[in-house]
């Protein structure tokens, strides 16, 4: 007989946003007025990911403004942002879940029609707009890359190889660590490499103690659910 989820197991998972609540996500962040610049679905995960890797904690009051627009401008009086605000509280609880047990989660990376010049889109160009929101963290919150930079070569090469290398400033080392990389053929293997690299930053910026009775679990591979 399987032991019974605890209370706080049970409201991790109904906190999972659907594909509906993705959809409506979508379309309130549309809905932001300008001159503000909302980020988008797949930016907002990634950003997410980004606030969460912090060696320590980031307020909401800190990385909250920034969903309704990416400078953190104050949006008009008169829209409601509490719906919004409401859906992102749950993705960041989920992915801070997540992430705390080094659990396998999906990612928001959403296929493209196409790419540059009409061509089909690459792994790469699927991915970018994740990784742009995680790029977008880091220059909000500079203290992951300040701290541990030098130890998370390998794994923010595995992210950032995906962006413009003209983009990475005064970054020798994570340039040379990109170029011994291929770059990924299927979306798949893309998407897993960003939980991957996700689970790996954590071990450094969010480290957790072993059983000691036990080896601490392998972080888990496995393909993407579509």
């Amino acid at each position: 007989m399987k032991t019974p989820p605890s209370p706080r197991a049970a409201s991790t998972r109904q906190q999972a946003l659907t594909e509906s609540d993705i959809d409506r996500l979508q379309a309130l962040l549309d809905a932001v007025p300008p001159p503000c610049e909302p980020l988008d679905a797949s930016m907002l995960d990634g950003y997410l990911c980004g606030v969460l890797l912090q060696p320590r904690r980031v307020p909401e009051s800190r990385w909250l403004p920034h969903v309704g627009d990416v400078d953190a401008r104050p949006v008009p009086a008169s829209h409601d942002l509490a719906p919004l605000h409401a859906l992102v509280r749950r993705r960041h609880a989920e992915l801070d879940a997540a992430i705390g047990r080094r659990d396998w989660f999906d990612p928001w990376v959403f296929e493209l029609d196409e790419g540059d010049d009409d061509a089909p889109a690459t792994p790469s160009q699927t991915v970018m707009p994740w990784v742009a929101g995680f790029a977008t963290a880091m220059e909000f919150f500079p203290e992951l890359m300040r701290e541990h930079e030098a130890t998370l070569i390998e794994p923010l090469a595995l992210l950032y190889r995906h962006l413009d290398p003209e983009d990475l400033e005064d970054a020798d080392a994570l340039i040379e660590e990109i170029e011994t990389l291929e770059p990924p053929e299927r979306l798949e293997e893309a998407v897993e490499d960003l939980v991957r690299a996700t689970l790996l930053i954590a071990d450094v910026a969010r480290p957790r103690a072993a059983p000691a009775s036990r080896r601490a679990p392998h972080h888990p591979a496995r393909p993407p659910r579509r």
